[in-house]
């Protein structure tokens, strides 16, 4: 390989450039490349893990620049963490994707495009109360008839694909995204087995809110008091997944001071990409005298909806969602699957169902091509993997599909559309909140969308 020019091609930095010791483990036997998505698709050596630890080893040695043919294919990553899970070598890609992507943000200058689709991004889908002001004018855009106009001339996807597949992802507005209708404290029903903390999310609390009332109905039926703070915000996980430092530690210091004086036992999380965000806490403010403890012992108390509630129990009684054996096919997200090592208990709660019968997919473990944002950077590779994703699905021929996070949600229900298959996508938490309620399923599996329009039960405060 040919040496570059340090002083002329940007490179990595002295400040945590991927372990070599890390990237040593890798023996290039290629156990990854089946599962990982991006390799699937793009179907390049590079564009798949042991070719971006080929590349990063590179640049470590000032064999390879970090130039934008390089950051390409670590920007093509969607991070699912399946090749954590396939290595029998025990490589720890995780933590050399995310040093790189910390890398690639400080040394790498990005095009103009690249920088302002980024800035929008990263200025506004972290922050509930900036997306909430730009709902109300694009729910007037979709109710307006402009939404189908804009669509059918295809003229966005010309000026920028990045913004096209932004304004594609967009699912119906409903009323209840403008408000925060769930108190801060919700009592346990009967006795009080457990108080947890709980996390609202910032796009799932916008685009699907039911699935937070279902999740405190479901808590608070099985004996648990819930508290949820007003002045939390995001968990950092959009900006985690990119690369974006500062921003990631400042949301995350935010968060546990939010639950500082909750005196909660558990803090519970119903999307996977968050949970799985939360649980790194230590080790992304590791460097912090002031909150090393602090998000160590913060960490510590993070547990996935269902991941507790396997643990500690169903209480409630459970009734069927149907008067027909139900069948369900459970959508793995990779931060729950690959990052949690959750899998077991999903299925575990939604067997206690009365009826209910679970499929399993072909390629279960691929991702759908949500990955956070990377579904709006890399449009055409998370196309296809979308189209993939609900085709396996479909296939099982299940009547609904479960799946625990909100990007998942987004991009399989578009995928859906797309492929005019009406087959509706509930969140575990829903389907476990309509079977201790005895709401029967039957009109809501007739039709292809959940009815959003409805008024949805609200918690009530003590």
């Amino acid at each position: 390989m040919l040496q570059h020019d340090s002083a002329t091609q940007p490179s990595f930095d002295a400040k945590h450039p991927p372990d070599p010791k890390l990237i040593d483990a890798c023996v290039h036997c290629g156990f990854c490349l089946s599962t990982c998505p991006s390799y699937r698709v793009i179907g390049k050596e590079t564009d798949s893990p042991r070719g971006r630890i080929y590349l990063m080893d590179g640049v470590n040695e000032g064999q390879i620049p970090l130039s934008p043919a390089t950051v390409q294919h670590f920007d093509s990553c969607l991070g699912c963490l399946a090749c954590v899970t396939t290595c029998p070598s025990g490589v720890q890609y995780d933590k050399l994707i995310e040093a790189t992507r910390h890398q690639v943000e400080r040394n790498h200058p990005r095009s103009l495009p690249e920088k302002l689709i980024r800035q929008l991004i990263f200025t506004l889908f972290p922050y509930p109360r900036r997306l909430r002001a730009l709902l109300r004018p694009m729910g007037l855009y979709q109710k307006s008839g402009l939404q189908k106009l804009v669509r059918s001339l295809g003229f966005l996807k010309q000026i920028s694909p990045q913004l096209a597949a932004m304004e594609a992802m967009l699912p119906p507005i409903s009323a209840q995204a403008f408000q925060d209708t769930i108190p801060e404290l919700i009592p346990a029903q009967g006795e009080r087995r457990y108080r947890v903390g709980m996390l609202l999310g910032c796009v799932q609390r916008l685009f699907n809110p039911e699935v937070n009332d279902a999740t405190v109905r479901v808590l608070t039926a099985n004996g648990c008091e819930v508290v949820v703070p007003r002045s939390q915000g995001c968990c950092a996980a959009l900006t985690h997944h990119q690369g974006q430092e500062e921003q990631t530690k400042t949301l995350a210091r935010q968060l546990i001071d939010s639950f500082a004086d909750t005196d909660v036992d558990f803090v519970l999380i119903n999307a996977s990409g968050c949970g799985h965000t939360l649980k790194e806490y230590g080790n992304i403010l590791a460097d912090d005298p002031h909150y090393k403890e602090k998000a160590n012992d913060f960490a510590a108390k993070v547990r996935d909806v269902q991941e507790f509630l396997a643990e500690v129990g169903l209480t409630a009684r459970l009734s069927p969602l149907q008067d027909a054996p139900l069948t369900l096919v459970y959508q793995d997200a990779c931060h729950m699957l690959h990052g949690q090592k959750i899998s077991v208990q999903p299925r575990k709660l939604l067997r206690q169902i009365p009826g209910v019968m679970l499929r399993e997919p072909v390629d279960a473990a691929l991702c759908c091509g949500s990955a956070g944002v990377y579904n709006i950077l890399q449009p055409d590779v998370a196309e296809e993997l979308g189209r993939q994703k609900v085709q396996n699905l479909t296939n099982t021929g299940a009547s609904a599909i479960a799946s625990a996070n909100i990007g998942c949600f987004v991009q399989i229900s578009r995928h859906l559309k797309l492929q005019g298959k009406e087959v509706p996508i509930l969140h575990p938490m829903q389907l476990l909140d309509y079977s201790i309620r005895g709401i029967n399923l039957s009109t809501i599996l007739e039709t292809s969308l959940f009815d959003r329009t409805s008024t949805r039960p609200t918690p009530t405060s003590s």
